[in-house]
C-alpha cells in the first residue's frame, strides 16, 4: 500500500469581503479538490490544538505524528537542514531575513523590498569571509529574502532572543540570553558580533549601492530568529516501517522532512514561491510512488498569497493547484493508493498571518468510509466522517489504512 500527503501551506482561511463572504476555498472552482472530497472521508484538523496558531515547523511535525511540545527544538535547524547544511551536534542555526534598516537601525522593510533570489545569493557570498573570535559561521541564502545562519563552536545555546521582531518602525534589538547560562550569554554575544560585521559589509556592497541609486530598498542587514539545534527524533521509516520521500521547494519543509528521515527529492524549478514548477513537482511525486511507500508533496503558493493579503489571488492559486493535481488523482485512483489533502495552518488572507482555526482534511483510498461531503472547503469538510481531529492523529489514521499500526493490547 502506498500513500501521498499533499499539504497546501496556509490554505485554510476565513470569510472574505472581496469574495462576498466566502473563503477562497469556498469561492474556488477546484474540481480535483472536490473530487478528492467526494471519493474520500473528510474532517477538520486542529493542527496543534483548538485556537492555537501553528508555526509551519511545528505544524508539519504534528501532521507527521510527532508532538511538537516534545520534539520541537527550534526552527533554525530545519531551515539549515533544508538549505543543505550538514548540521552537527552543538551547532546553533537561525532562519534569517535580508532586511532594510535606516541609519538609526529602525526596520523599514523586513524583506528588503522582496529582494530577488539571485541578488540575495550575491550578498550571501560576501558574508562568507566574516571571521568571529569564538565561533565559525555558515551563511546561505535560500529563496528571495530568506537565508540561514549557523554558528559552530564550543558552548553554544539556542536560548537566545530573536533579532527579527516581525515589526516595522522599531529599532532592531540586540540578541539577549533567554536563560541564565554562560552558553546563552556567549551565543548572544557571538550573534551580535556577526550582525554588526554583516551590516558593515552589506551597506558597502556595490549591489546595495546600485539598488539605492534606483530607488530600491537596500538589503543592508541580516535579521536572525528561531534559534534551533538538531532534534533528537526517531525516523519516520522506523516508526512505521515505511520508506518515505519529500518533495518541496522551501528550505524549511525539506529540513523538517530530512530531520524526520524522509529522503529529499529535488525538482528543477521548485522555488517555494508562486512561480514554482508545480507540474514538475506532481510528475516527480508520481514517479516517486514507484519506489516509496509514502510521498509528501508540499505546496507553498497558497501561503504566499495569504501573507500578501490577496484573497482573490488565493482563490486563483487554489484553482491552479487543483488543475495541476489531476494527473496525481488519476494515478491514485488507478493504483488504489491513498491520498491525503490538507493544510498545515490557516492564514486568513485579509489578515496575512497564521491563526488557530482548524484546516480542512480529505482522505481518499480503497478502504476509507466515504461520507456525504461533496466539496473541499473549511465548512463542508467539517460535516465529514472524520470529525475534528488533532494534527498528531493524522499519521496514525493513515497508517491504519496502510495496515502499519500494531494492535494495542491483546
Amino acid at each position: 500500500m502506498k500513500a501521498v500527503i499533499v499539504v497546501c501551506d496556509g490554505m485554510g482561511d476565513r470569510p472574505s469581503r472581496i469574495l462576498k463572504g466566502l473563503t477562497p476555498l469556498q469561492a474556488a472552482e477546484a474540481e480535483v479538490f472536490n473530487e478528492i472530497a467526494r471519493l474520500g472521508e473528510c474532517g477538520i484538523i486542529d493542527v496543534i490544538s483548538p485556537g492555537q496558531p501553528p508555526g509551519s515547523d511545528t505544524a508539519h511535525l504534528a501532521l507527521f505524528g510527532y508532538d511538537p511540545h516534545i520534539y520541537y527544538s527550534g526552527r533554525g535547524a530545519y531551515e539549515a537542514l533544508g538549505a543543505g547544511v550538514d548540521l552537527k551536534n552543538g551547532d546553533v542555526a537561525f532562519r534569517c531575513n535580508f532586511a532594510t534598516v535606516n541609519q538609526e537601525g529602525v526596520v523599514v522593510d523586513r524583506r528588503a523590498g522582496r529582494i530577488s533570489t539571485e541578488e540575495a545569493r550575491i550578498l550571501a557570498e560576501a558574508l562568507k569571509d566574516i571571521k568571529l573570535e569564538d565561533a565559525e559561521t555558515i551563511f546561505l541564502s535560500t529563496v528571495e529574502h530568506r537565508g540561514v545562519l549557523v554558528l559552530r563552536g564550543e558552548k553554544l545555546s539556542r536560548m537566545v532572543s530573536d533579532v527579527d521582531t516581525h515589526e516595522l518602525g522599531v529599532k532592531i534589538p540586540e540578541p539577549r540570553p533567554l536563560e541564565d547560562s554562560e552558553e546563552a550569554r556567549r551565543t548572544a554575544r557571538i550573534l551580535k558580533e556577526f550582525i554588526e560585521k554583516a551590516r558593515k559589509i552589506l551597506e558597502e556592497h556595490p549591489l546595495n549601492i546600485e539598488r539605492a541609486s534606483r530607488g530600491l530598498k537596500p538589503a543592508n542587514i541580516i535579521l536572525p530568529r528561531g534559534a534551533g539545534t538538531l532534534p533528537n527524533i526517531k525516523p519516520i521509516g522506523e516508526m512505521w516501517n515505511i520508506k518515505a520521500a519529500a518533495i518541496a521547494g522551501g528550505a524549511l519543509y525539506k529540513g523538517v522532512a530530512k530531520a524526520l528521515g524522509f529522503d529529499i527529492i529535488n525538482v528543477p524549478g521548485a522555488t517555494g514561491t508562486v512561480n514554482t514548477n508545480l507540474k514538475g513537482k506532481v510528475e516527480y511525486t508520481i514517479n516517486a510512488l514507484k519506489n516509496y511507500d509514502l510521498v509528501f508533496l508540499h505546496i507553498k503558493a497558497t501561503d504566499t498569497v495569504s501573507h500578501d493579503k490577496d484573497p482573490l489571488k488565493k482563490k486563483e492559486v487554489i484553482e491552479w493547484i487543483s488543475r495541476e493535481l489531476h494527473p496525481l488523482l488519476e494515478i491514485v485512483r488507478e493504483k488504489e493508493y491513498y491520498l491525503v489533502l490538507t493544510a498545515d495552518h490557516t492564514t486568513p488572507s485579509e489578515i496575512g498571518d497564521h491563526r488557530g482555526d482548524p484546516v480542512p482534511l480529505a482522505i481518499m483510498g480503497p478502504a476509507v468510509r466515504r461520507d456525504w461531503v461533496e466539496r473541499y472547503d473549511e465548512l463542508a469538510c467539517a460535516r465529514g466522517g472524520l470529525g475534528r481531529i488533532r494534527g498528531i492523529d493524522l499519521m496514525r489514521i493513515l497508517m491504519n489504512y496502510m495496515d502499519k499500526v500494531p494492535l494495542f493490547g491483546e
